[in-house]
């Protein structure tokens, strides 16, 4: 694996890290009337805030459709005119956001240099720093999605499967058969879900990069052996001091 050290494009905000209100995109008013595609594309993306803050604060079963619309500053009208409902409304809203952590994951995972261990961490790391700059999207994704419906409970569950990139292509160590490798990766995929949502649900969002270290040891140990994961797990030092925060997230992260 090869260092990339191209630019990258401008990252997509992720949901909940501006409010929905934001007056940086609000619809302006003028003699040039603005396309409605652009409107639609504006207001969606001010209901995927608006929705993150409200399904956070209240809960996805308190969070009514009025008050999601209310918080985006978007009609109820509009709202139905892009999504059939609130589960639809969340299904789409995760998507997005589990699209734009993925995509900053990547770009840490390829620029972190040839071992795999390394690449994992700065992977690793990438996702709890960018969960704790937008506590509000960590509680919608990983707790209030239990709430939301089959279908998003389906979609978390295809999590282990997106992750995949992060990991080698084959065994390494001791033979296993490709369905054994999967499987592999399902856990320990399915470990560090579990231990991160836990964290969230017990309001210690802001904590979570604590975990970089015990994590990196957990994801490696199983493919590069105990040895070179706890030295990977100890090089996890060099990353104090250094902060990654997910596209528009506030610099001062608020606590949670």
């Amino acid at each position: 694996m090869a260092p990339s050290h191209a630019p990258h494009p401008v990252s997509t905000p992720l949901p909940g890290a501006r409010p929905g209100r934001d007056p940086d995109r609000a619809i302006k008013r003028g003699p040039r009337r603005v396309p409605a595609e652009a409107v639609a594309a504006t207001q969606r993306d001010r209901l995927f805030d608006g929705l993150v803050h409200e399904v956070a604060s209240k809960g996805y079963d308190s969070a009514r459709v009025t008050d999601i619309c209310r918080a985006a500053g978007v009609t109820r009208p509009a709202f139905y005119d892009l999504f059939a409902g609130k589960e639809d409304a969340f299904l789409a809203t995760y998507r997005h956001g589990i699209a734009v952590v993925l995509r900053l994951m990547e770009d840490a995972y390829a620029d972190a240099g040839p071992r795999w261990e390394d690449a994992a961490r700065a992977a690793l790391r990438t996702l709890l720093e960018v969960l704790a700059s937008v506590p509000a999207f960590a509680r919608m994704a990983l707790v209030e999605i239990e709430a939301a419906g089959p279908d998003a409970r389906r979609e978390r569950d295809r999590l282990p499967e997106s992750f995949r990139r992060f990991f080698p292509a084959e065994s390494p160590g001791p033979v296993l058969s490709a369905a054994d490798y999967d499987l592999l990766v399902t856990m320990v995929v399915g470990g560090v879900q579990a231990t991160i949502r836990a964290a969230v649900a017990q309001e210690r969002t802001a904590h979570l990069p604590e975990l970089l270290p015990v994590l990196t040891y957990a994801v490696t140990a199983p493919f590069i052996g105990t040895e070179a994961a706890a030295r990977a797990a100890r090089s996890t030092e060099a990353d104090v001091g250094v902060s990654v925060t997910a596209p528009c997230a506030p610099v001062d992260r608020p606590q949670s």
